[in-house]
């Protein structure tokens, strides 16, 4: 009867095989820090406006601007004050998430470019309204990040 198993050859050649894979996609994602925080920016905002889209459906409307994102982690007490807020919130974490160059994103109820929902939104590398490349603003209202708002 033979034994089943991995010799320690074969499993020198998959750590080596793993090693030179995660070399090279750390070059390719440490080469590209600025795509790298707008794709994570993206998929925040994607997360974002998948817990404004549960509120909404708890408590019949958007939080308003005063109230902002804090209204998926915080009950709000002024303006519209939900009556089916969930205990708990709307985020995994107690905290609203800051872009990944650490500022605040932005959430406008009703949007500009959303009347009939929100605009959310982070303003890029410089934290300024406008840019290009890695300033650039990244919204809900782009193609890659729109959902149904």
């Amino acid at each position: 009867m033979k034994d089943k198993g991995f010799t320690l050859l074969e499993l020198l050649v998959v750590i080596v095989i793993l090693g030179i894979l995660a070399t090279y996609v750390g070059t390719k994602i440490m080469g590209r820090p600025d795509e790298a925080r707008q794709t994570q920016a993206r998929v925040q905002i994607q997360a974002l406006e998948n817990a404004l889209n549960m509120y909404r459906l708890d408590n019949s409307d958007y939080p308003s601007t005063e109230q902002g994102l804090k209204a998926l982690v915080e009950k709000p007490v002024g303006g519209n004050v939900p009556r089916n807020w969930r205990e708990g919130g709307y985020l995994d974490k107690p905290r609203v998430p800051k872009d990944p160059w650490n500022y605040d994103y932005g959430y406008l109820c009703p949007g500009v470019r959303n009347p009939n929902g929100f605009d959310l939104f982070s303003y890029g590398a410089d934290g300024q309204p406008g840019g290009e490349g890695k300033d650039a603003d990244i919204g809900n209202w782009e193609p890659e990040t729109a959902g149904r708002n």
